[in-house]
């Protein structure tokens, strides 16, 4: 029994430290969001329905065909619809039709329908990508927050553990008479803030983590935890690379707003010539089967004619003798007619067919078809300025993102040399309070100077790694990490 509950409790053991150890890079982030983003999955149902008017508009070149059937009765003096006759009782009737049309010609009106419909369903596929990439630099943000609140966790950690052993020997100092006990007060204080700092930073981790597990529509219950590479060797490509007139133009070839703009306007115009095509003649073709069953419809070749007993007097001829006169006479016979069968009546009988050939010629139709040409014009025209707008803030953007990136380089560069001339005051401070020329508060302000330095020079990095990785977005490289 011991053995068993012990095998029990080492998988439980391995299955929590297995989970433990799972922790989610950036790859694995940006493939699961975009699997899984709403966003994504409703632009992709956009284009799924794109994809249906693509094939409706194609099935428009074929011919249609439709079966309809009635049934009813007619009561009191109605015209029995198989016979075409009068008659004063309740007839059943069935009428049966099969009917197709097929268009000959129309101006291309249908042409033009199809290659709009590709032209929609291409831009739908490009706005599956936008949204793709948009959850992936989205991701990609919050992923680098998080690694930027983990950095801070980090130096926050190691201000803490020299704040603690800076605390141990003012502690032993004071407890020998060294140094008064304000020294060991103050000490305590900054250990205080450090703390606060540490639980912040903490803080700060969990609230981007929870930022990045809502970009993956994860359940906020679920274990996740993430990569913390280090951020000096995610690759970054020079700004001579980068230059915002060279990445402008390839963002225009590349991205997939752009394309998607540039398919809408396409489509438009083709639009604009199935408009144009709707207000000329229309050529089609039509085919029909049709049939009707009455119970009441006789059948002619089945008449029975039955001789009766006696005869019929039809009339009177005169004879040579005056007033007298002879009856002509006619064997008795009655006439039956019997109702015809359903499938006498449905295929021989009252079956028919028709084929023809309609033209259709609008002429007047309340403006209806012009102003359908006419907004679409307008249509075309909008998208077109919608592109222009979109191109114009894309520059914008481009050229912000490389001003925000030479900034961010300057002031990594700057955080750099401040870290480098905090760490060298902090040493001679270090050396000059070991020899009891510095107070405690003069070496903690240098601590403090020091551990500033450390996270602005973090924030710097981590602002200057996403403002390349931008540029490498606008270029078209996607998102490298």
């Amino acid at each position: 029994m011991n053995l068993k509950f012990f095998c029990l409790l080492c998988a439980m053991l391995a299955c929590i430290f297995s989970s433990a150890q799972d922790k989610w890079d950036l790859r694995r982030c940006v493939y699961y969001a975009i699997e899984n983003n709403i966003s994504v999955k409703q632009a992709d149902i956009q284009s799924r329905i794109a994809s249906l008017s693509v094939k409706l508009q194609r099935a428009g070149l074929y011919p249609n065909l439709n079966f309809s059937s009635s049934a009813g009765y007619n009561f009191g003096r109605s015209i029995n619809p198989a016979t075409n006759e009068f008659q004063n009782d309740q007839v059943l009737f069935n009428t049966y039709q099969l009917q197709s049309n097929v268009t000959l010609f129309n101006w291309f009106s249908q042409r033009h329908a199809i290659e709009a419909s590709k032209l929609d369903k291409q831009a739908a596929d490009a706005a599956v990508d936008k949204a793709r990439d948009d959850i992936a630099l989205n991701v990609a943000v919050a992923y680098l927050q998080t690694l930027l609140a983990h950095e801070q966790i980090e130096i926050s950690n190691v201000q803490i553990q020299q704040t603690l052993s800076q605390l141990d020997l003012v502690q032993k100092r004071v407890n020998r008479g060294a140094l008064p006990e304000l020294n060991l007060i103050e000490v305590q204080a900054q250990l205080a803030r450090d703390t606060a700092t540490y639980i912040t930073a903490k803080s700060t981790f969990q609230q981007n983590l929870i930022q990045l597990k809502a970009l993956l529509s994860l359940d906020m219950a679920a274990s996740f935890d993430i990569e913390t590479p280090d951020v000096s060797s995610i690759p970054v490509e020079p700004l001579t690379g980068l230059q915002p007139a060279y990445v402008y133009e390839m963002a225009l070839k590349n991205l997939p707003q752009q394309r998607a703009n540039q398919l809408r306007y396409q489509a438009a115009l083709k639009n604009i010539q199935f408009a144009k095509a709707s207000m000329y003649p229309t050529l089609s073709a039509f085919a029909g089967v049709g049939s009707s069953y009455s119970p009441r419809y006789p059948d002619q070749s089945k008449t029975i004619v039955t001789q009766l007993p006696g005869f019929d007097t039809l009339n009177f001829v005169v004879q040579s003798s005056p007033g007298v006169y002879q009856p002509v006479l006619a064997p008795n016979l009655k006439a039956s007619v019997p109702f015809a069968t359903f499938g006498k009546q449905v295929f021989d009988v009252t079956l028919g067919q028709r084929v023809g050939i309609n033209l259709s010629v609008p002429i007047f139709n309340n403006r209806q078809l012009r102003t359908n040409w006419e907004r679409s014009k307008l249509d075309a025209e909008s998208i077109q300025l919608q592109t222009r707008q979109d191109n114009l803030a894309l520059q914008a953007d481009i050229y912000n993102a490389y001003t925000n990136a030479v900034n961010a380089q300057q002031r990594y560069l700057a955080a750099q040399k401040a870290v480098e001339a905090s760490q060298k005051a902090l040493d001679f401070s270090q050396k000059r309070y070991d020899a009891g020329l510095l107070s405690v508060f003069e070496l903690i302000t240098n601590q403090n100077n020091l551990t500033r330095a450390k996270l602005d020079v973090a924030t710097a990095q981590y602002e200057h790694v996403f403002r390349m990785k931008l540029l490498e977005f606008y270029k078209g490289q996607g998102l490298k990490l």
